[in-house]
């Protein structure tokens, strides 16, 4: 279970006045301004037709990999975490993944909507290092429906730099991962290590 402060660093941003609008079905979604076609073509292109949405059980949304990409990886060389391989989220805890010092980097998020409109869905990111926390991310995945090809969303977030010299690659990093809507329901909450190193 997680500590109280531990729970504040995953409190999501919030901006002064905006209030979450109540929940609609996909159904519902497709009725309003049922009479604009533009609009309503471009409803279905997103998938917001009557009928389209599956049965409204289970989560609204299943994060499926987390992916590391970088242009100075080597070719072939991968770094995906699949979140749904329990066994692989346990090993990635005790066995850190090597990023290279001082490279550009982005996070790769792939998920699936399974039901509903989703919206104000952000994955968040704390990095602590010896306890203390050395970097926060906090990045909105955006508005979607159910897909019409039933294939997973990509949600490639702002290239950043991994640290570098002696001290950034000494010691381990520890990483909690959430993907949490402004409902405060969560979608999947993971840790994982890293270490730094000159090579990937």
């Amino acid at each position: 279970m997680s500590e109280p402060h531990e729970e504040d660093d995953f409190a999501p941003s919030t901006t002064p006045g905006y209030k979450v609008a109540a929940a609609k079905s996909i159904d519902e979604y497709a009725q309003l301004d049922a009479e604009d076609e533009s609009l309503a073509r471009w409803k279905a292109s997103l998938g917001i037709v009557p009928g389209s949405a599956g049965p409204a059980s289970g989560p609204k949304v299943t994060i499926l990999s987390l992916e590391l990409a970088s242009p100075s990886m080597p070719q072939g060389k991968t770094l995906v975490m699949n979140l749904q391989d329990k066994a692989q989220i346990d090993s990635l805890k005790k066995n850190p993944v090597t990023i290279k010092e001082g490279v550009e980097y982005n996070v790769r998020i792939n998920f699936k909507v399974n039901h509903s409109i989703i919206s104000g869905v952000r994955y968040m990111q704390v990095v602590k290092r010896a306890g203390v926390k050395v970097d926060k991310m906090d990045q909105m995945l955006g508005s979607y429906g159910v897909n019409p090809t039933n294939q997973p969303y990509v949600k490639n977030f702002d290239s950043e730099e991994s640290p570098s010299g002696m001290l950034a690659r000494s010691g381990t990093y520890s990483v909690r991962s959430r993907v949490v809507d402004d409902d405060g329901e969560v979608y999947a909450d993971w840790e994982w290590s890293f270490k730094l190193a000159k090579e990937w």
